[in-house]
């Protein structure tokens, strides 16, 4: 509304909000509208090198800090994100568009929970040590924090995803830079502000705002930086890795997906189409892990797709403050312009949409918002660029499949391989099909049930490493074999 002042999101460096150097600011708008509701800063390579500066100042003294310390610091964030629970979420779902609550039940209680876990998980991490037969030697092994790191986050879980990277990387004992996406940087800005609150030292954790191309390739590029974590887009980690590779810089990478929804004709139906509605479409479809394209088993294929483009239709799709709002805006205008490129390309391809497919215009204050019908489309073979290209909005694809062997072939036909869902009361099949799928990630029905000691990640165009559990903590520390001959 006019009468609102601008909100400014200015960097958070050596513990203090400060503007950025060259005094540019990028315009950041609410989905939900279409208007500018702040400013973030507009950070380059100057604004990084300050930081790293403050970095380096505290790398040390943060290093060596006791695990214990470390921990309680951490423990501390967690609880502030608690206790600002309300707050946090009306801002995640204010710059992202998502419901309202969405952003309460799942994504704000998930950032808390990320710390906590690293957190404790710090006091329980172990070395390994070999005893060397015939020699007489003993070799153990030591990790170290590797120093100042890049976290580099995505806008479609915007603090989710920033925590579940920044923690594992303070718990080890590393100083971060960090770049939310410039789209939604609300909950980043906070979240510094919660770090000074709970008292961590100056310059451990710093959150620099701007684009990718100026900030976040600066954060890559500077020779301090010792790794990159980075979750978005492929493209975006093809570049990442162009420039990190031949400085020697350590990589995770988890980026997009085209994930196989395999539905058998023997599943328990009722839960597999509550999930299915879920995996479909939730946070409008803008999650990595959505199962996009959904294959059915022929004899089940047309009673699955009546019951769900009935429930497809009734999803109610508005005001993200709303209850009773399933699904909200998507992101930006331009991401709502691609969702709706996609589904032309996919009737172009031959593609017949039989539900959603065009934008919705809500009515009063909510009329310039950004909002896309659910959509689902049928008729495409598993080749097309529709079933192979990564949509991230609400748009599926639905086939039939006859055999085990043929659902597998489809569902490991892209390029991608980050997650697949299997619905079936078959347990050798489910077995079976979860060894043979070419994914990091395999949910038997269910869906994004998260084990936070569990690694994550996907294979081939879908990433490189894995984040969670001990492979977060083994990524964010450099080993070192000490060998004793005793």
């Amino acid at each position: 509304t006019p009468h609102n002042p601008m909100l400014q999101f200015d960097n958070y460096i050596g513990g203090q909000m400060v503007p950025p150097i060259g005094g540019n600011y990028l315009a950041v708008y609410q989905p939900a509208t279409g208007e500018q509701y702040a400013q973030a800063a507009r950070s380059d390579e100057r604004d990084i090198a300050a930081a790293v500066i403050a970095a380096q100042a505290a790398q040390v003294q943060w290093a060596n800090t006791h695990a214990n310390t470390r921990a309680r610091l951490l423990l501390r964030i967690a609880d502030l994100i608690e206790e600002k629970l309300t707050q946090l979420a009306a801002a995640e779902t204010r710059d992202s568009g998502k419901p309202l609550w969405l952003s309460a039940e799942v994504e704000i209680p998930r950032a808390a929970a990320n710390f906590r876990f690293f957190a404790t998980a710090l006091l329980h991490t172990a070395t390994e040590t070999h005893y060397t037969e015939g020699t007489n030697a003993l070799n153990y092994t030591l990790r170290r924090p590797l120093g100042v790191v890049t976290c580099i986050s995505p806008w479609n879980l915007p603090l989710y995803l920033f925590t579940w990277k920044i923690a594992p990387a303070l718990a080890t004992g590393n100083c971060v830079i960090a770049k939310p996406s410039e789209i939604t940087p609300h909950t980043a800005y906070l979240l510094g502000e919660i770090a000074t609150e709970a008292g961590l030292p100056p310059g451990v954790l710093n959150i620099i705002h701007g684009y990718g191309h100026e900030a976040g390739k600066a954060a890559v590029c500077h020779p301090a930086v010792k790794a990159i974590s980075f979750t978005g887009s492929t493209r975006a980690g093809r570049d990442i890795a162009a420039t990190a590779a031949p400085m020697f810089k350590k990589m995770s990478l988890e980026l997009g997906g085209k994930n196989p929804n395999i539905i058998f004709a023997d599943c328990d139906f009722e839960a597999m189409l509550d999930t299915t509605m879920r995996s479909s479409f939730n946070n409008q479809g803008q999650i990595c892990l959505c199962g996009s394209r959904i294959l059915v088993e022929r004899s089940l294929y047309d009673r699955f797709l009546t019951e769900f483009v009935a429930r497809t239709q009734a999803l109610s799709v508005g005001d993200p403050l709303l209850p009773t709002t399933r699904q909200g805006a998507v992101v930006s205008e331009a991401h709502q312009q691609k969702i709706l490129d996609c589904i032309a390309l996919a009737q172009a391809e031959g593609g017949t949409i039989i539900c959603g497919g065009y934008p919705i215009q809500p009515e009063g204050e909510l009329r310039g918002g950004w909002y896309v019908a659910p959509t689902i489309i049928t008729g495409l073979p598993p080749n097309c660029r529709t079933n192979q290209e990564e949509i991230f909005g609400p748009v599926v694809t639905v086939a039939p499949f006859d055999t085990d062997d043929e659902a597998l072939q489809i569902a490991n036909s892209t390029e991608y391989g980050l997650s697949a869902t299997i619905w079936t009361s078959h347990l050798q099949r489910a077995h079976r099909l979860a060894d043979q799928l070419q994914c990091g990630i395999v949910w038997v029905n269910c869906w994004l049930l998260r084990d936070l000691r569990t690694p994550f990640g996907g294979v081939k165009n879908s990433g490189v490493g894995r984040e969670g559990g001990l492979e977060a903590m083994r990524f964010f520390t450099e080993p070192k074999n000490v060998c004793l001959q005793l």
